[in-house]
């Protein structure tokens, strides 16, 4: 069994250092206490986000509280080579905690949720809020169980033409489409970021995939069958991942 790995919110924790005792978040004491049952002396794994690891031992194990003494820091080394950007039309159901979470054990750098003409789930206000909040704590979860010790930030919910508006064009910007004349094979090497563009159920229209080209970017088939939602991000990040970063390594 691998050691515990739990997050620690720099907004609300003392800051990570050798000798400091830290407790631990109210739903990481409860996981730790309940689910895997450790006790004073266990070893357990802290980060922060700050691409560190910090091993620790727990120094007290109660109900609702748990606190762990830092023992060491450990600079964690397994981020993709190849930056990756997800904009991921928000997906009904428990679809869209699946793509995040599996991006995020892929080596996603950020997720973009994105409001598209196609999305069933509409957010605003306090909703998305709450929402946000939930998404993030998938990331977390997923760092905490695959290593990462530099967590994906997701960002709130924009419109396609938002989306395309904010960002920093790069050398390669894809968006995925079944009928697309070009391949993944097709593209060169990326120098810089990426970004990757996906749709929700019954995926982008044809506007919306027309829009993304006009701001500079490529339309992408991913193989000669239509792949559901959360399959087509995680199909895609892994073929870039073949073709140019950790699986080619």
């Amino acid at each position: 069994m691998s050691t515990p790995r739990f997050y620690c919110d720099p907004a609300i924790s003392n800051s990570l250092s050798i000798g400091s005792e830290i407790k631990l978040s109210e739903s990481a004491a409860t996981h730790a206490t309940r689910a895997l049952r450790l006790n004073v002396g266990d070893d357990v794994v802290l980060f922060n986000g700050d691409g560190n690891d910090y091993p620790a031992q727990l120094t007290m194990v109660k109900k609702n509280e748990v606190i762990a003494k830092i023992s060491e820091q450990t600079r964690v080394n397994n981020e993709a080579p190849i930056s990756i950007h997800l904009a991921q039309a928000i997906s009904s159901g428990d679809r869209m905690d699946f793509t995040i979470q599996k991006a995020v054990e892929m080596g996603v750098t950020s997720i973009q949720p994105i409001a598209s003409q196609r999305s069933v789930v509409k957010l605003s206000g306090e909703r998305a809020e709450k929402r946000i909040t939930h998404w993030q704590n998938v990331v977390i979860s997923a760092c905490e169980q695959c290593g990462r010790a530099t967590v994906p930030i997701v960002k709130a919910p924009l419109s396609l033409p938002q989306w395309l508006a904010s960002i920093k064009p790069t050398d390669l910007m894809i968006t995925l489409a079944p009928n697309a004349a070009c391949s993944l094979k097709d593209l060169p090497q990326p120098k810089t970021d990426i970004h990757l563009l996906v749709g929700a159920e019954g995926g982008l229209t044809n506007d919306e995939i027309k829009l993304s080209t006009q701001q500079g970017f490529t339309a992408v088939r991913l193989g000669k069958r239509i792949l559901r939602t959360e399959t087509a991000p995680l199909a895609a990040i892994a073929a870039m991942q073949t073709l140019w970063g950790d699986f080619c390594e």
